[in-house]
């Protein structure tokens, strides 16, 4: 005979008390490392600038020196021809400044190259640590979020599971969905913007480069080039934050806001068209309702773009008295619905935010006819709303 277990809520915030104050000390951690890199990186920066300016004067000093020893050997040469009209101490002081004067510039030359390379390698070493310092910044505000969430939506998971296993198995897959969200932003921060911002940082180094060397003109080229890199990455920048949380949908609600998402996504994904209808009159719904329906259909769509590779895609909502649905279906290669694929986090998730709804959640798909997603959510207002 086996007895239910008494909801256990004292345990679970422990738990999540503890997950919190881990979270927090890697965000200080990761704070602390930011801030060093930013006092490495002044100190580096005014080394190189002490750097430059020792090599402006060795090539300075190369330069007087080569024209010295240019005047050396000419004069040897002088004495050498017309070796009997010159004493001995003469022909002996002749050779010796010129000597003298070869193995100085030569050591000038060494002087300079080596100060060349310490210059280049302190130019490496700050672009590297500029994208840190940006990686860092980056990531504090993912771990800002990822907080957030673990503050508010993850408290309240307590209060929807009736018994512990439900709550422990549900908490382990939405930290598996989280881990998931991290590595993707993190590729996609790396791949995007932190790579932009450091060809950005290459590139404004080359500029002083081509303006000494080839003119304004080329040099209005590079910079004009340098503009359209930062405009990239700044737009780059937005596309993630939009979709970590379009600020939108608290102040406009769920239909503009997903005119604006799914606009947005069809600008960057150009090879695919992205349609949406509204079949009935807008209006607004509870605040839990609206965040859970636009993360559904983001996940939807996202999920046909990365996976089903479709020149399509239709997005419907239909919002009655009720209850809503959304019908997201798209021309791509589609799937074998009778297999079941492993660690499939977006499904589980969206699965999760529908029975938190008290919902259904039903997918249709053919290999090469395209996959067809149901949701429908009926909606029950509180009492007191």
């Amino acid at each position: 005979m086996s007895k239910k277990k008494k909801l256990d809520t004292k345990t679970l915030d422990l738990i999540l008390e503890k997950m919190i104050d881990t979270v927090d000390i890697s965000k200080n951690e990761i704070f602390r490392i930011g801030e060093q890199c930013r006092k490495d990186h002044m100190t580096l920066s005014d080394e190189l600038k002490a750097m430059k300016e020792q090599v402006a004067k060795t090539i300075s000093e190369g330069d007087r020196l080569d024209v010295q020893t240019r005047f050396a050997r000419k004069r040897l040469s002088e004495v050498s021809m017309h070796f009997k009209d010159y004493t001995e101490a003469e022909v002996r002081d002749a050779y010796e400044k010129a000597h003298q004067l070869q193995m100085n510039y030569s050591m000038n030359q060494q002087i300079e190259k080596q100060l060349r390379d310490r210059r280049d390698d302190i130019e490496r070493r700050l672009i590297g640590l500029q994208e840190t310092i940006e990686r860092a910044e980056h990531l504090i505000s993912q771990i800002t979020v990822v907080m957030n969430y673990l503050t508010s939506d993850l408290q309240q998971v307590g209060e929807m599971l009736e018994d512990a296993k439900m709550k422990q198995d549900f908490g382990l897959k939405i930290i598996a969905a989280q881990e998931e969200e991290r590595k993707r932003v993190s590729r996609e921060i790396h791949d995007g913007p932190a790579q932009m911002m450091a060809n950005v940082m290459m590139r404004s180094d080359l500029i002083e480069r081509v303006y000494r060397e080839r003119g304004s003109n080329e040099a209005f080229k590079e910079i004009r080039d340098l503009k359209k890199m930062v405009r990239n990455a700044l737009y780059e920048v937005r596309r993630i934050i939009y979709d970590l949380r379009p600020m939108a949908l608290d102040d406009l609600g769920l239909v503009p806001t997903l005119k604006k998402y799914l606009q947005t996504t069809e600008e960057y994904h150009k090879k695919t068209k992205i349609v949406f209808a509204n079949l009935k009159e807008e209006k607004r719904l509870p605040a839990n309702y609206e965040v859970a329906l636009f993360r559904l259909i983001q996940e939807s769509v996202q999920n046909a773009i990365k996976h089903a590779r479709p020149s399509e895609i239709q997005v419907k909502l239909e919002i009655d008295k009720s209850k809503v649905s959304a019908i997201i279906k798209d021309d791509g290669i589609g799937f074998d619905t009778s297999q079941k694929k492993t660690n499939s986090f977006g499904l589980i998730g969206m699965r999760e935010r529908v029975e938190l709804l008290e919902g259904e959640l039903s997918i249709d798909s053919k290999i090469g006819k395209g996959t067809v997603v149901l949701i429908q959510v009926p909606i029950i207002c509180d009492s007191n709303n």
